[in-house]
């Protein structure tokens, strides 16, 4: 099994953050901070309200750049659009379904320059995930308003490497120059008193003053209380000519750019006050804000009158949405059924959603399509709503009728809630499916039993979704079922039965095969638009090469990157215990606990991983648990019994005996050697791993040294246990057969005459910087090389130094190369 090559670029940027709050200082203090930000690679974020000015400093930063400027921005009305703001930066269509690729491909164009990306909060989560891992390699330059609808993880993982800058209020000076360009006339007393009222925010502080500009001298504004800069705008927005409220409020509506023609003669109007900006072929609002303001403040019957010309002058589900806006209902249905008929599995979820929520009688249908499209919250939301609507309306149908209770344990299933599906499926009615969707949502040891029972009632199988779940955990009967459902247009079974080979492969220890077929799968989803299926199997790739103790540190940037992305739960789940396997096996231990306690609400069909991770890493560190979880068939359940096992060991306890279950042969070679509790059945255990998983093959060893009936066994043991180790990059057990190596007096001098202790010559050379005090992104930049492959050398010659930190390993060959000399 091989672990994914290091990519470039691709890993978290750990850059030493500014301070968060440049307090009072002026909006130049902010520009001169972001600029020495972002002297290299780097992420720069600013953030404040709507109308402070983040795209006035974004603007001001790209002028002053001399590096070429890719600016691009999101889009309120197609947030949900992959990498759009990414593609208007390139001006060339992105790959946005590979995280690595899309990272690639923007650098690709970007090399040498300054990326600009305004509007976060209106970005998906690709752009938002890819931005850090962007800024490895590239200065990036991005604006985010506050309050946002970003999710606190999103937030979170945008945010944790860059330097955040909130817009400064505008000082005194600022603002008086800002007033005196909008009313040059304004006395400096009623100036003063706007500059209050606008609470230091631009647009509000411009539009007050304009108004005030055209008031009688004899006349007052009301300064009692602050103002709010929505009303300021709505002022500003009421001065302009009728032609040029309705064209900006049709860009608040659209929330994109338009075609000047769809504005009429307000496109000029717009573009000569400043509020409407080129954009290719089509005009944008210079402020998203203002336009949303301007359509906020239309009437009931004019923004009818707008949503209805904006559904003839659009199409599709856009068209659709204007037209259910304007309460043209069933001229909204229509076409959002016309527009499922045709489209892909995205965009047909979003018509049939659509159409759900006008006419609850296609909740079912817009179900399935949010399922096959990878939208399972979604289903099981339009459902509830068609449920409650049933119940309010005593409709004969009932709150689940059969048709949805299929769709809901479906949609239970993909969570991994297989408890709930079956409690769904009490409503269904009987038939093929329901019996495919009980087989594969009944709980482990009832499976045998039923699959019997449903082989005797279906023997022609007919129904290839019941022939794939009959299928069982046939590694080879699941790929034919699967072929099957694909041909039949079954994409949700076909999907279903990948998921079962990759779980029935790794439950067999079959880790190699697991992963290649989870990417295969993977490729397949993507190809489809099944985001959820997609981040799945690659969240199951990731955990079986983790599990596997192969190439971890390339593994853990390779999950990262995955996790930058919103995740459907059992994919979350899945990768965050591949992070967390991974951080405890390279020794780091707090981060991996501290990641565990947040997966506490995890699918129930996870809960025993969880479960066993908690306890293998809190062995790992040396603090385990007076006995291992309960341990459920599989693999997963194999290693709970032998976590059990050594927790045991060490705390001189009694094990909690195994199940007579149908182990994984690896596992059953375990379990059974430390039942003897003899040399040879753990030679033979550490031989059924070879290959297969290299941590379990350690811990063989380590048993084997442990149980060795004199000291020469036990060092052969405990040095190939070391060697292993080392090579896998599994520090904590590579410590602990050091230790072992030590209680033999067998000792290691780490070190080579020159201290470099088998250091290769970037090694010593990385590890010079840090002893210089240098951070991983500044050795990058000096050496030319990417803050993740700098990482990669630093935890390299830990190793090979025997060093607990980078700032001990630096120590150390420092003092070597000082005895050298």
């Amino acid at each position: 099994m091989a672990a994914p090559p290091p990519t470039p670029g691709l890993a978290r940027p750990r850059v030493d953050t500014v301070p968060a709050d440049p307090g009072r200082g002026d909006r130049d203090e902010a520009l001169h901070a972001m600029a020495a930000a972002l002297a290299g690679p780097g992420l720069v974020v600013v953030t404040g309200p709507p109308g402070c000015g983040r795209t006035r400093l974004l603007e001001r930063l790209a002028q002053a750049s001399k590096r070429p400027v890719h600016a691009g921005g999101g889009l309120a009305m197609l947030s949900g659009a992959p990498a759009l703001a990414l593609e208007r930066a390139t001006r060339a269509r992105m790959p946005a379904d590979d995280l690595p690729l899309l990272a690639e491909a923007v650098y690709s164009r970007t090399r040498g320059g300054l990326l600009v990306i305004d509007d976060l909060q209106w970005c998906d989560a690709a752009t938002l995930a890819v931005l850090p891992l962007l800024a490895e390699r590239l200065p990036v330059a991005a604006a985010l308003r506050t309050p946002n609808r970003l999710t606190e993880p999103a937030l979170a993982r945008l945010l944790a490497g860059a330097h955040v800058i909130p817009v400064p209020d505008l000082t005194d000076a600022e603002a008086a120059r800002l007033v005196a360009e909008a009313a040059p006339a304004l006395p400096p007393a009623r100036a003063a008193a706007l500059t209050v009222r606008a609470g230091g925010n631009p647009l509000a502080l411009t539009a007050l003053a304009k108004r005030a500009a055209h008031l009688d001298a004899g006349e007052d504004l009301d300064l009692e209380n602050p103002g709010d800069p929505a009303a300021a705008a709505a002022a500003a927005i009421a001065d302009l000519p009728r032609a040029g409220r309705t064209a900006l409020a049709a860009l608040g509506l659209l929330g994109r750019p338009a075609h000047p023609s769809l504005l009429g003669d307000g496109a000029a109007v717009l573009q000569e006050a400043g509020l409407a900006v080129p954009d290719g072929a089509h005009l944008r609002a210079a402020s998203p804000w203002m336009a949303e303001v301007a359509a906020g403040i239309l009437d009931h019957e004019a923004r009818l009158h707008m949503h209805e010309r904006l559904a003839d002058a659009t199409i599709g589900v856009e068209s659709a949405r204007h037209a259910h806006a304007a309460g043209l209902a069933d001229r909204a249905l229509a076409t959002a059924l016309e527009a499922a008929e045709s489209a892909g599995p995205q965009a047909r979820a979003e018509a049939l959603l659509l159409a759900a929520d006008l006419d609850p009688a296609h909740a079912v249908a817009a179900a399935r399509a949010a399922l096959a499209a990878g939208r399972t919250r979604a289903a099981l939301a339009v459902l509830d709503s068609a449920s409650n609507y049933s119940a309010s309306n005593d409709s004969a149908a009932g709150p689940d009728d059969g048709e949805t209770a299929l769709a809901r344990a479906w949609a239970l299933l993909a969570l991994g809630e297989p408890a709930q599906a079956r409690a769904a499926l009490e409503h269904a009615p009987a038939g093929p499916e329901t019996d495919q969707l009980r087989l594969l949502s009944a709980p482990p040891s009832e499976k045998a039993a039923l699959a019997e029972a449903l082989r005797a009632a279906h023997p022609d199988l007919a129904h290839p979704g019941l022939a794939a779940a009959l299928a069982g955990d046939d590694p080879d009967a699941l790929a034919f079922a699967e072929a099957l459902a694909r041909d039949a247009g079954d994409a949700t079974t076909a999907f279903w039965c990948a998921w079962s080979r990759v779980i029935a492969l790794a439950d067999a220890a079959r880790l190699v095969e697991a992963e290649a077929v989870a990417h295969e799968a993977a490729d397949r989803a993507g190809a489809a638009g099944a985001y959820s299926w997609q981040t799945r199997f690659l969240a199951a790739a990731a955990w079986c090469l983790v599990l596997s103790g192969t190439g971890l540190d390339n593994v853990i940037a390779a999950a990262q990157s995955l996790a930058d992305h919103a995740l459907p739960a059992v994919a979350d789940t899945l990768i965050d215990a591949a992070i967390a396997l991974a951080e405890a096996d390279t020794g780091a231990l707090g981060a991996a606990r501290t990641r565990l306690a947040r997966l506490k609400d995890a699918p129930a069909a996870l809960e025993g991983l969880v479960a066993w991770l908690e306890h293998e890493t809190a062995w790992l560190d040396g603090q385990p648990g007076p006995e291992a979880p309960e341990a459920k068939p599989g693999l997963v359940g194999g290693l709970a019994h032998i976590t059990g096992r050594w927790i045991a060991y060490d705390t001189g306890t009694e094990p909690v005996a195994a199940d007579l279950a149908p182990w994984p042969v690896p596992v059953a070679s375990t379990l059974a050697a430390w039942d003897k509790a003899a040399p040879g059945p753990f030679a033979q255990a550490a031989t059924a791993w070879d290959g297969l998983a290299a941590r379990e093959q350690v811990r063989c060893l380590l048993a084997l040294a442990a149980h060795a009936g004199d000291a020469k066994a036990a060092v052969a043991a405990l040095e190939a246990a070391e060697r292993i180790a080392d090579e896998h990059g599994l520090i904590v057990l590579a410590g602990r057969a050091r230790r072992g190596l030590r209680k033999h007096d067998v000792r290691r001098d780490r070190r080579s005459a020159r201290g470099g202790g088998g250091l290769t010559d970037r090694e010593s050379e990385v590890l010079r910087h840090v002893a210089s005090g240098h951070p991983s992104r500044r050795i990058a930049e000096i050496l030319g090389i990417t803050a993740e492959t700098v990482e990669t050398h630093i935890r390299s010659g830990m190793r090979k130094l025997g060093a607990k930190t980078r700032t001990e390993a630096a120590v150390i060959l420092t003092a070597a190369d000082g005895g050298a000399a």
